[in-house]
């Protein structure tokens, strides 16, 4: 890499390019205002959003209401339960997390951001896995425009000692809070679900028990050529349920319906919740993973985190045994967790493809 004041041509070069010691957020720093975007970033050929005022967007699910119990419950349920088969993402208001430690998170993961590049780079990602700062090259030999730390955060025994207990001491106490609250809404969204898909508490709470849980903290620089990059490729999310927090109020989050893209404005108050693709096999396809992606802004950066909840790894991923029967035949395999896992990152995910080769094929059902 170039010098700590610039980055030059050369570092941008097939044999030069280190992804584990880059910083988008240091180019365009430092960068003269209408750069080119190094190629290792650039893609062509995005499909744009749809510009149509007649497509709904997702309903909004009040936690207040799910938590009554009365008439207005069961409307909630009802709600929260066809926007789970019909978009498979929400926002969710009223939610319980306080707006003070909202704020304090906020504070906390910019100042973070604002860290030196070597202090940041203390926890940069390890050559085989995907934990701590930096990134990762896509399955088509690109990377997002994006800056991220990733942290497993539970089991407690499966923490990094590079990254989580030496975050800065401010950020990692916020953290902690945060992550406490995130688990007791999260266990109730799920409870949620579950009723409303008629399955037995006891199966669902034993899917998520002392869970994979990780998060992301990401931060999307603004680019010159927005239309020349993205934030991060098409993709479903591979876990149970994904709960984020868009901190700075700038959106990009898009979102397919009926093969269009579609810009989704985010509440300030609000987390947008996804499906993961977890879920869908669980739910054996009533409900839907939703395909999104993140594009950049041309004049201001995008900060979010992201909570991942996926099942403990002595789970094994499936169709629910309350919803198989001989009129309901399991549509996905079932594999363990941790297979699950491994067998992700072998194959080139893009868009929906690991969900597909989840899918049981005609074949194997003997037809």
């Amino acid at each position: 890499m170039g010098s700590s004041s610039s980055y030059t041509e050369d570092d941008f070069s097939t044999s030069a390019f280190d992804p584990s010691t880059f910083s988008v957020q240091e180019l365009v720093k430092l960068a003269a205002p209408d750069f080119s975007i190094p190629q290792p970033f650039v893609r062509i050929n995005q499909q744009p959003p749809s510009l149509s005022v007649t497509t709904p967007l997702p309903p909004t699910i009040d936690m207040s209401r799910l938590l009554l119990e009365d008439d207005h419950q069961n409307l909630e349920l009802h709600k929260l339960h066809s926007t789970c088969q019909d978009w498979g993402i929400f926002q969710l208001v009223n939610h319980g997390v306080s707006s003070s430690l909202l704020e304090k998170l906020k504070h906390e993961v910019e100042e973070f951001y604002r860290l030196p590049l070597e202090e940041k780079l203390k926890y940069k990602i390890g050559e085989r896995g995907w934990e701590g700062y930096g990134r990762k090259m896509r399955a088509d030999g690109k990377y997002d425009w994006v800056d991220t730390l990733n942290i497993i955060t539970n089991p407690l025994h499966r923490r990094s000692p590079h990254v989580f207990p030496q975050l800065p001491p401010p950020l990692r106490s916020t953290m902690e809070c945060y992550l406490s609250e995130l688990q007791k809404l999260a266990t109730k969204l799920i409870g949620f679900m579950g009723k409303a898909l008629k399955i037995k508490e006891k199966e669902m709470m034993e899917l998520f028990d002392d869970g994979l849980q990780a998060v992301k903290m990401a931060y999307y620089p603004p680019c010159p050529h927005p239309e020349s990059v993205m934030g991060l490729i098409p993709h479903s999310d591979m876990t149970l349920l994904t709960i984020v927090r868009q901190l700075n109020g700038v959106d990009g989050l898009e979102i397919k319906k009926n093969g269009l893209w579609f810009p989704f404005n985010v509440n300030p108050d609000a987390f947008v919740v996804n499906v993961g693709d977890i879920f869908q096999i669980f739910s054996n396809g009533v409900y839907h993973s939703v395909e999104h992606k993140v594009t950049c802004n041309k004049e201001r950066e995008r900060i979010t985190v992201t909570f991942n909840l996926s099942p403990n790894f002595e789970a094994e991923v499936g169709p629910s045994l309350s919803l198989i029967n001989a009129e309901n035949p399991p549509l996905f395999r079932r594999v363990g967790m941790e297979d699950y896992f491994k067998q992700f990152f072998t194959i080139k995910i893009y868009g929906k493809k690991y969900l597909d080769y989840m899918r049981i094929q005609p074949s194997e059902n003997g037809d």
